[in-house]
């Protein structure tokens, strides 16, 4: 459907990508240490997870900043958003989170990979991210822990309050529509990508910013599959049921199937 190719739907199919390789990444091994209540898997294949894990949930991270300031631009710069959102710029905007996202992962394959894993090698989590792994190391591993904090601030904390900063001024130059129906159809652009954000930075906060003194670790293994798994499988379900576009475009499409197929039959029943 041509009304499918905006900018924001664009932004919205890189989200999507990162949505599916965060969970092949996470799901799997999750379904079956939930089976078994417990599973094996090899040193190589966990630091290969905490690659891709690291990888995917940051390039998410900066994809939703990204998406909220083509909101921004959409609603409080309406008569310029074509000319300023084209397509180089949109694939600026789309390469940098990917490239970021798997830097940051290269970053901690690095550390991971020289580090001596001493036993006892059994791991209290369903994940093999990075807190858990540390606890099987006998290196030191202060740095690391000095590094993840200082990477939490430019891809958990500052994408989170550029967000909230962009809301703040969408809901200002709302209130300024003076019709009613201009009101609706601006916030339902938005709305579906506000509660994606708050349910995936909510989460992710709560496991990486909380400190454990104030949540137990306990806690966070139980939250974190909210964010790794919940989100993933809930964003498609979300953009689909509050956007008009998308209900158009695939009843559009089952009318058109469901056309052809009976034409089909009809043919078929003739001859």
């Amino acid at each position: 459907s041509q009304s499918l190719m905006s900018p924001m739907y664009f932004f919205l199919s890189h989200l999507s990508f990162s949505d599916i390789l965060l969970t092949l990444t996470v799901t799997p091994q999750m379904l079956q240490v939930i089976r078994d209540k417990g599973s094996f898997i090899h040193v190589t294949n966990c630091v290969i997870q905490l690659f891709f894990y690291s990888g995917s949930t940051t390039t998410e991270c900066l994809l939703l900043t990204v998406m909220s300031y083509d909101r921004y631009l959409a609603i409080c710069k309406p008569l310029h958003y074509n000319s300023i959102m084209d397509m180089k710029l949109r694939s600026y905007l789309t390469i940098w989170p990917w490239l970021i996202g798997f830097m940051v992962g290269s970053v901690l394959l690095t550390f991971v990979c020289n580090f001596e894993f001493c036993g006892p090698y059994i791991m209290d989590h369903y994940l093999c991210d990075l807190a858990p792994l540390l606890q099987l190391t006998c290196s030191d591993h202060s740095t690391l822990d000095v590094l993840d904090f200082i990477l939490t601030i430019p891809f958990i904390v500052f994408p989170f309050f550029f967000i909230m900063f962009t809301y703040i001024s969408i809901v200002l130059n709302i209130l300024k529509i003076s019709s009613t129906g201009g009101r609706r159809k601006a916030f339902s652009t938005c709305s579906s990508h506000l509660i994606v954000v708050s349910a995936y930075y909510g989460t992710l906060m709560n496991v990486y910013m909380i400190p454990s003194n104030l949540y137990s670790y306990n806690v966070k293994k139980i939250v974190s599959p909210l964010y790794t798994a919940g989100t993933p499988l809930l964003n498609p379900i979300i953009y689909s049921l509050r956007n008009q576009e998308i209900k158009a475009a695939f009843w559009k499409f089952l009318s058109t199937f469901l056309t052809i197929r009976t034409f089909g039959r009809m043919q078929k029943t003739r001859h």
